[in-house]
């Protein structure tokens, strides 16, 4: 293997300089992620990723001791036969990018070594992402897909098992995977991988029209997890395309054609959006999507106030002390600390200081509640409590102590509506959990298959016109005001409104009045929209 000279040089875009000792970059854990590559490489070579000497793969170093930025790179080498890498093919960069070692030229026919042309990808998804390992896959799944729809900036499925392997995913979510253009060479896409990333915070992959797709996980387990999963559900949508099936929709029903009929194989471009109207004297809605608020729209505000949130309190010390060693509840704590300090500098009242782990686990537990009741008192929409009373609320709905309750009128219009084709989202305060927890089990049953997303406050407050800008862009909607807000707050009303979006208010029993010459439509049921 050839070390690096000290001088810098470009190859590829990547800056080459030696600032690592020889020792190292032969050491085991090097040794032992080129080998990995190698073996990674042969297994995607035969998955089809990377064929032609197409595709890549990048991994850090692992070193418990060295934080994730600033572990070594390795990659694979460009425009070689993937399926027969062996270890010394591969290059070893910097945190930077800097080439620190690369392999020796082997004799004819075999090209020149050359890093790879993704490197500069690469690159971004570490230091945008503070990822462990990268994948570039040519997959024929990942390619196709992004050819169905050429004006499509996003591939969206949702209600399919193998979300669940995407990384902040669950079966009842909507996964969206930007699409950027591609370009004549690799490193082109630089720039417009860039703005995916920042356009979609969620995202750990990004879809290249006609090419294929990058892929990136905390690890090469997590990235190469990842990888299957997308595989297998570009596949199945593709698929479901073929059988003239609308792979976006929670029930993956046929799609709808220009006549209204059911859609197949034979009339799949025939297939229309909601909002077009129809000759068949047939008309389909003029929405594409509705957004709906919990308490006090679709839920009774009691549901809330008297069962939900009393629960919580009551069970908090009880849940704390029961899960305080596991990993979720440790997080729980952390935002906790985060959120009561930032109350303690403002001077918010109930806010009383947690001790450090050092006191002991029932000092800390019995401050932590303290704090959390003084929080649910004032009904404060927090991530840090939201967060905890939906771990809460789980263990409740698991053991039947808890049943979600929405009004008579709601599972009749959400049926409605989902046979229609409007997809119908969550926006509440409550943590995305909750209202997944909330919907799964209600008096009417399972309402989550005519869902097809939740958003919460992660997003950002829901009495700020930039949060509404934000499930905009989530949803996929060309024109704000096609998006359909129902809420029973006016301070969220105004803000929707304020976004562009159209807004009804709901009047339900136990809502708060509403301001004198408020200027929005009002409903008491859903039936009236």
């Amino acid at each position: 293997m050839a070390a690096a000279s000290a001088a810098p040089l470009a190859v590829n875009g990547v800056k080459k300089m030696a600032t690592t000792s020889q020792a190292y970059l032969e050491s085991t854990r090097v040794k032992e992620t080129k080998t990995l590559i190698s073996e990674l490489c042969r297994q995607f070579y035969n998955l089809g990723w990377v064929s032609g000497t197409g595709g890549s793969i990048t991994i850090k170093v692992h070193e418990d001791s060295i934080p994730k930025p600033n572990q070594l790179i390795v990659m694979s080498p460009s425009g070689v036969q993937k399926e027969r890498m062996v270890p010394e093919d591969m290059y070893v960069l910097s945190p930077s990018g800097s080439i620190l070692s690369s392999p020796v030229s082997k004799p004819y026919p075999h090209k020149p070594p050359k890093c790879s042309d993704c490197a500069p990808l690469f690159l971004k998804a570490y230091e945008m992402r503070n990822a462990g390992a990268v994948i570039h896959s040519h997959g024929m799944e990942s390619c196709l897909v992004t050819m169905i729809n050429p004006l499509s900036k996003e591939f969206r499925i949702t209600h399919m098992e193998m979300i669940k392997g995407i990384q902040g995913h669950g079966y009842h979510d909507e996964l969206v995977v930007p699409i950027i253009e591609n370009t004549a060479h690799e490193r082109e896409l630089t720039e417009s991988l860039t703005e995916a990333i920042e356009a979609y915070p969620k995202t750990t992959a990004v879809l290249v029209r006609n090419h294929g797709i990058y892929i990136w996980g905390d690890s090469w387990i997590s990235a190469k997890t990842q990888a299957e999963c997308y595989h297998y559900l570009f596949d199945a949508a593709i698929k479901l395309h073929q059988l003239g099936l609308d792979w976006s929709t929670p029930n993956h029903g046929p799609v709808r054609n220009l006549k209204g009929v059911l859609g197949g194989v034979g009339n799949i471009n025939m297939s229309v959006k909601a909002g077009t109207t129809i000759s068949n004297n047939e008309i389909e809605p003029s929405r594409h999507c509705i957004v709906l608020d919990i308490e006090g729209t679709t839920t009774p505000i009691s549901f809330v106030a008297d069962v939900l949130f009393p629960y919580a309190r009551d069970n908090v010390g009880r849940h704390l002390s029961a899960t305080y060693e596991t990993a979720e509840t440790q997080e729980d704590i952390k935002l906790l600390r985060s959120q009561v300090q930032d109350d303690l500098e403002q001077g918010i009242v109930g806010a009383l200081p947690i001790p450090s782990d050092d006191a002991g686990k029932e000092e800390v537990i019995a401050a932590l509640v303290a704090n959390v009741e003084a929080m649910i008192t004032a009904d404060r929409k927090i991530t840090a409590l939201k967060q905890l009373q939906g771990h809460i609320w789980q263990a409740g709905f698991q053991n039947n102590d808890l049943e979600g309750v929405v009004f008579d009128d709601v599972p009749e219009a959400l049926e409605k509506w989902h046979a229609l084709g409007i997809k119908v989202y969550i926006y509440s305060s409550g943590s995305r959990l909750a209202q997944r927890l909330i919907f799964g089990k209600t008096n009417y049953g399972d309402l989550r298959k005519y869902l097809c997303g939740f958003f919460d406050t992660t997003l950002g407050n829901k009495k700020e016109t930039r949060s509404y800008i934000e499930i905009s862009d989530s949803v996929g909607v060309d024109n704000l005001s096609d998006i359909l807000f129902v809420t029973d707050v006016y301070q969220e009303a105004v803000a929707a409104k304020a976004a562009g979006l159209e807004v009804i208010i709901s009047l339900r029993p136990g809502n708060a009045p509403l301001p004198d010459n408020h200027g929005f439509k009002t409903i008491n049921s859903f039936s009236e929209i």
